[in-house]
């Protein structure tokens, strides 16, 4: 029986609201998105972007786990609040050590993460409590997030950059991966995904406001790209491209799929939890780290629009936007929402133009650009057209 005061009021779905202490919580990732994009723009090379990667999905999951934990218990309560605040505090502490990560800073950084994490799923074992099946839950989601802590520490330690890479990227694997193996323990039952009590709209909402921060993010760097280079005709051109490209990506999911996919969680039974492990923890994750992506091609381009095209922005500028368009795929695969094959084929179709791009053809990033701003309004004007009209 629940009984901590903590916990939300669990009633019809549409209770679950986003409170403004989740909206507060989430502005330091306006900084910490910021700070990876920043990392990936001074090394746009193949270890420079599986780094970022690595930092990236570092963010997210502390992120995705916290917006799951506020799912339960009550951001209005005083203890939850004080979490928050507490989490909001260690983010920072996080986000501050991105750019040394991978230099003197990585045990800042490591032990940041694991505190996020041990802290978090220690108050959520406590507000549930031993007697509950999701106190149990979260007992051996705690033990897992230690075993993985081993690894985030031990990489924090070693001083070789690419050793400290490798050991974070397993630490990741098992914390992405032991969710779809039931937290799995010796001796213990595996969690079924379906005892999770999820209110999939609350879900589906944070998701939403932090891809919105992540296209915030883009739109920053895009206006100081433009504060500091402006003065010549085709700086201002890329800007344009560069605002037109990211207001396409925009539409693609706020205009097109935003409001269908809170109606679709909030309307199903009882495999909502594992829906929004897919459609939302997943999925989004891709859509969100190919906005930081897409943020750094862009300022590129605006930066030096007359430059040609090199290998790293080719994969930059059309990897990134690619990128975007195979998580809306699989959104729309996962929430059962059909036509996917509209982005699938843009993504394509970006890929395809980023081969005589990387094998050294003489265009200009500008080009490049605005081919991109191109293909993904074309794919933008697609959905619309296919939009069922408003009854």
């Amino acid at each position: 029986m629940r009984s901590n005061p903590v916990l939300r009021e669990r009633g019809a779905e549409q209770t679950v609201h986003v409170t403004n202490a989740e909206l507060f919580f989430d502005l330091v990732y306006v900084f910490a998105f910021t700070q990876v994009s920043q990392h990936l723009y001074g090394h746009p090379t193949l270890v420079g972007g599986l780094q970022t990667a690595v930092l990236f999905l570092a963010l997210w999951w502390p992120w995705s786990q916290t917006a799951w934990a506020t799912n339960w218990v009550d951001p209005e309560r005083v203890p939850v609040v004080v979490l928050l605040s507490v989490l909001m505090v260690i983010s920072l502490v996080m986000s501050a050590a991105i750019p040394e990560a991978f230099e003197e800073r990585g045990l800042s950084f490591a032990v940041a993460y694991l505190c996020l994490q041990l802290l978090r799923g220690g108050f959520m074992v406590w507000a549930f409590g031993w007697s509950d099946a999701m106190g149990r839950n979260f007992a051996q989601q705690f033990a897992w997030v230690a075993i993985a802590g081993l690894a985030w520490v031990a990489g924090g330690l070693v001083h070789e950059a690419n050793v400290r890479l490798a050991i974070w990227a397993g630490a990741l694997v098992i914390e992405y991966g032991v969710p779809l193996l039931g937290f799995r323990l010796p001796g213990v039952e595996p969690i079924q995904i379906e005892s999770w009590e999820l209110a999939g709209a609350h879900l589906a909402e944070r998701c939403q406001l932090v891809l919105m921060i992540s296209f915030g993010e883009t739109m920053l760097r895009i206006g100081e790209a433009f504060t500091e280079h402006r003065g010549g005709t085709e700086v201002d051109i890329a800007f344009v491209v560069g605002f037109i490209l990211i207001f396409a990506l925009w539409t693609m999911y706020f205009l097109h799929h935003a409001e269908r996919s809170i109606e679709t969680i909030g309307s199903v039974g009882m495999d909502v939890a594992r829906l929004g492990r897919a459609a939302f923890t997943y999925g989004h994750a891709v859509m969100v780290g190919a906005d930081i992506v897409v943020a750094v091609a862009i300022h590129k381009a605006v930066e030096e629009p007359n430059a040609s095209v090199s290998v790293s922005f080719a994969v930059l500028c059309l990897g990134g936007p690619a990128l975007y368009l195979l998580g809306i795929a699989m959104s729309k695969r996962w929430l059962g929402h059909g036509r996917s094959w509209p982005p699938l084929v843009g993504a394509a179709a970006l890929l395809v133009l980023g081969i005589p791009a990387a094998q050294g053809t003489r265009l200009t990033e500008l080009i490049a650009a605005t081919v991109v701003a191109s293909v993904l309004s074309l794919v933008s004007a697609r959905d619309a057209a296919r939009e069922e009209p408003a009854a």
